[in-house]
């Protein structure tokens, strides 16, 4: 299929039989007059006189344990850049889509006609009774950061941006298995990230807290190294600002055993990779073109591990593999939070779950008999079942012991 016929392949997807792609089902009866008085008036007046006395009870009588919303004001758009919310809506219909075809998550897409950060915090604020969670998306930096920290201290249901934190799990999950592969320890490696934006920085503060040496990691922009010298950083970039003589990405990537990639198409040369200790690991997660497509890494290093954020290519670094599960384990004990021991919990689930035996139904989706550990299998395929069973109950155990849970461990969840 040529682009042109992809592009209206797309096109068609989104508009025929009907427009979008999603839709809301009733999910009582409601065929008889007497089904009527229950699921409007009268009937309906005592669970509203429950949840008034009891707020808790809108967990019990309404959809808000099971709903979230997807909300953005469309100013950072899949790699599109500032489209603004209308233009947003098919991408939040899509991640609605598979919060519910993979956890069974209903959810509100939501596109918010707020550029000010402070407008788009009180419409969520004044909205957010309605829902379970919170899962903000596609909000540029450094807005999104100031977004999620108010909206996580002052609303007492999850909230989570997904393209920092969803990102930084996948990212870890990964690079855990593929240093495990490459003999190589967290806490000793050198990383190089580019691209200090939203997950660029979530990513290499979740791999301090997994073990990796701040002085260690080399966070690089657009203006080259991220160091203690320059007087441009906002706050997000200087807590990563080091003392070093390093200045551009090719001075970072000189000796360093791993490569992080969330910025854009081509910055990684093949001279670069040359140049990295033995045995690297390349994330080049930029799309849909990566920083350094995975041929041209491997034609000057046998030895190299790469992940890209493609699906046609080996170890896709996809957020699928986190959110809805996720979300699923938070929603499951109604946790007023998705905190950090929450997350570590799901890097852990993701990462353990690469190294079972892969299923039948996973080799046959994939039409690939040969998938097991190794260089070009460090993290599960998106279509992996059993992501449902490690990942949310990894989370859900995580809420419970710290605290943020409303409820016990589930008892429809596999024995811990």
């Amino acid at each position: 299929m040529n682009k042109a016929d992809k592009r209206q392949a797309a096109l068609d997807y989104h508009a025929k039989p009907r427009p979008g792609k999603l839709g809301i089902a009733i999910t009582k009866p409601f065929t008889t007059p007497s089904e009527l008085s229950l699921a409007y008036s009268p009937g309906v007046a005592e669970p509203v006189l429950e949840i008034e006395k009891n707020p808790d009870d809108a967990f019990k009588y309404t959809s808000k344990g099971n709903l979230v919303a997807v909300i953005t004001n469309g100013t950072a758009v899949l790699g599109l850049g500032r489209t603004g919310p209308l233009a947003s809506k098919p991408v939040m219909e899509g991640k609605a889509v598979l919060f519910k075809k993979f956890a069974n998550v209903d959810v509100f897409d939501i596109e918010v006609d707020a550029p000010d950060a402070q407008d788009f915090i009180e419409t969520v604020q004044r909205i957010s009774p309605t829902f379970g969670g919170i899962n903000l998306e596609d909000i540029a930096a450094p807005d999104c950061f100031h977004i999620e920290k108010t909206l996580s201290e002052t609303l007492d249901i999850p909230v989570f941006h997904d393209d920092q934190h969803g990102t930084a799990i996948i990212i870890c999950a990964g690079l855990l298995n593929a240093l495990a592969y490459q003999n190589k320890a967290l806490d000793a490696v050198r990383i190089v990230c580019v691209g200090a934006g939203a997950a660029g920085i979530a990513s290499m503060k979740l791999l301090q807290s997994l073990g990796a040496a701040p002085d260690n990691i080399v966070m690089c922009d657009s203006k080259g190294v991220v160091h203690t010298g320059r007087d441009d950083l906002n706050p997000q970039k200087q807590e990563f600002a080091i003392d070093t003589d390093l200045r551009t990405l090719s001075d970072a990537m000189a000796g360093a055993d791993v490569f992080i990639g969330v910025s854009g198409p081509g910055l990684v040369s093949q001279d670069m990779v040359r140049s990295m200790a033995p045995n690297p690991v390349v994330f080049a997660l930029a799309n849909p073109t990566p920083e350094i497509l995975p041929e041209e890494a491997h034609a000057v290093r046998d030895d190299v591990i790469m992940a890209t954020g493609r699906s046609d290519y080996p170890n896709q670094v996809n957020n699928v593999l986190c959110f809805p599960f996720l979300f699923r384990g938070a929603l499951d004990v109604r946790s007023r939070s998705i905190n950090h021991e929450m997350q570590i919990a799901a890097v852990h689930a993701i990462a353990d779950l690469a190294r079972q035996p892969v299923p039948e139904v996973v080799k046959d989706a994939y039409d690939m008999q040969d998938i097991s550990f190794g260089p070009n299998y460090i993290l599960p395929t998106p279509l992996d079942p059993r992501l449902s069973d490690f990942v949310s109950p990894a989370v859900a155990a995580a809420a419970v012991d710290s605290g943020a849970a409303r409820t016990g461990y589930p008892a429809h969840y596999p024995k811990r």
